[in-house]
């Protein structure tokens, strides 16, 4: 019941600190959905639904977390909001419909927002309950007004009607994939569907690709968020860094770096932490954080925050008895050349694969040095460095975009090159007559290299001046982290 009441509280703060931050934020919504709508076009009617709420188990839900796509044009973050665009009409091109007020449902999970705070929050004037979101659509591929004006030939909506009339008009919706449909058809497909039993005069097209090329740039307001997001992320690594010692346990990390996050004002983590120790620095989405950590043990870390919906990512791998061995120093200088030759490389017209080549290149050429892989020709390096060495962010941690787009500013990345020295990735290898003989060669220099996992990541976010590493305050290099763990043993020792 206190985390109910924790969550009516932070609603409440955020409806009182909606006046503060509405202009700003307001002519940022405004400019992105009048964006959206010039590429939707004139003939078009787009919708998109909240989120739903998912059940944690029995009686209890889980923390709500509005769909990113309605968020980044509306601002709002409750369930049961639908957004309708239609960028043909003269005046309500936008349209809201927000579920009604409900004293009993208040009580028990929290204020509702009202029509006028909907409208203060998104900026959207035109503001409709959801029972009438259903009338609202009948009418317009009817060709009727809604609400029926005091004179019924209002050509409020001429140009989507007319759309209708030659057969041109176009419904946009959020389609995934049909090559990924295997399952029973999305909401939106079997919405699409009821209209086409019931309507003629339109076609469906998704609207993913318009949403997700205006959030693969992000906006002048949106870089500032993320700018905090990473300030919030980096003091939360650090916080990590000194919590990290022999004898503790992963989740006492975890929890510090956590605690930083919301006591700096931001909603959570942008994604579950990652904290894992020895053999679990192995492990790329390791989530128990439940191992002791030993003397000798390297901690990976990847933790950041979610701030305003915006989520950056950071990864770092250090020492938890403040000094690299040599076979951890070997492995973890490898990945760090990597990062820097990859970051050579971003820039303004080259793409995300062009990094993850450069970084390639520099783990193969390393790995051969160490004996771990025997051909820089072939795949051996992907025994050891299994992921992509970047993925843009923003309102998602991995957020939308097209990685074969050049980069341009405003977008932002992560650069995140990995080594993992697993055994059993070598048991698991295909039974091949190359593959044995590849076994055979590395094995013992692999055990050499056991359960050392390094990876080491930053976000970055490309500006008109350059390349700007927005979590560059978090310890890096080699000397850097040994410094930092060494200045903060000391500082328990003053104590």
């Amino acid at each position: 019941m206190l985390r109910i009441f924790v969550s009516h509280l932070l609603l409440l703060a955020t409806l009182v600190a909606a006046p503060a931050r509405a202009g700003e934020f307001q002519d940022d919504l405004r400019e992105r959905r009048a964006k959206a709508m010039e590429r939707l076009g004139p003939e078009s009617l787009m919708i998109l639904w909240s989120a739903p709420v998912r059940t944690y188990s029995r009686d209890i839900d889980y923390k709500y977390r509005q769909d990113s796509n309605l968020y980044y044009l509306t601002g709002i973050d409750q369930e049961e909001t639908i957004l309708v665009l239609m960028p043909g009409n003269l005046t309500r091109k936008e349209i809201l419909f927000i579920k009604p007020r409900n004293p009993l449902r208040e009580h028990w999970r929290g204020k509702i927002v009202t029509k006028a705070e909907a409208t203060a929050l998104s900026g959207i004037a035109t503001v409709y309950l959801t029972a009438e979101f259903e009338p609202f659509v009948s009418a317009m591929f009817s060709r009727r007004p809604y609400p029926v004006p005091e004179e019924a030939s209002s050509p409020e909506y001429s140009a989507f009607f007319k759309a209708l009339d030659s057969g041109n008009a176009r419904l946009a919706l959020l389609l995934e994939p049909k090559a990924a449909l295997t399952g029973p058809l999305s909401p939106p497909y079997e919405f699409a569907n009821r209209l086409r039993e019931r309507f003629s005069g339109f076609s469906t097209r998704d609207a993913g690709d318009v949403l997700r090329d205006l959030r693969q740039v992000k906006t002048l307001y949106e870089q500032k968020l993320l700018e905090r997001c990473l300030e919030i992320s980096s003091e939360a690594q650090m916080a990590g860094m000194r919590a990290a010692r022999p004898g503790a346990y992963e989740y006492e990390v975890e929890a510090a770096i956590e605690y930083v996050f919301r006591a700096r004002g931001a909603l959570g983590w942008g994604y579950p932490s990652i904290v894992g120790s020895g053999p679990n620095a192995t492990i790329l989405h390791y989530d128990k954080s439940s191992r002791k950590m030993e003397a000798g043990d390297l901690l990976l870390v990847d933790a950041a925050a979610n701030y305003e919906y915006i989520s950056g990512d950071i990864t770092r791998t250090y020492p938890v008895s403040g000094t690299f061995s040599p076979k951890q120093s070997d492995i973890y200088r490898i990945v760090l050349a990597a990062q820097d030759e990859a970051v050579k490389v971003a820039r303004a017209g080259s793409r995300l694969s062009d990094i993850h080549r450069k970084a390639v290149e520099t783990i193969k050429d390393g790995l051969l040095k160490l004996g771990l892989i025997t051909d820089v020709n072939g795949d051996q390096y992907r025994t050891w460095f299994t992921h992509g060495s970047s993925h843009f962010i923003g309102l998602d941690v991995h957020d939308v975009g097209d990685n074969q787009k050049p980069l341009a500013p405003g977008m932002a990345f992560t650069i995140e090159p990995g080594i993992y020295i697993r055994e059993a990735a070598l048991e698991d290898l295909p039974k091949t007559a190359e593959n044995i003989a590849f076994i055979d060669k590395v094995r013992p220099v692999a055990l050499q290299y056991r359960d050392i996992g390094v990876r080491i990541e930053d976000s970055f976010l490309l500006t008109g001046s350059g390349l700007k590493r927005l979590s560059e305050k978090v310890p890096r290099t080699l000397e850097e982290v040994e410094g930092f763990m060494r200045s903060r043993a000391r500082r328990e020792v003053s104590r």
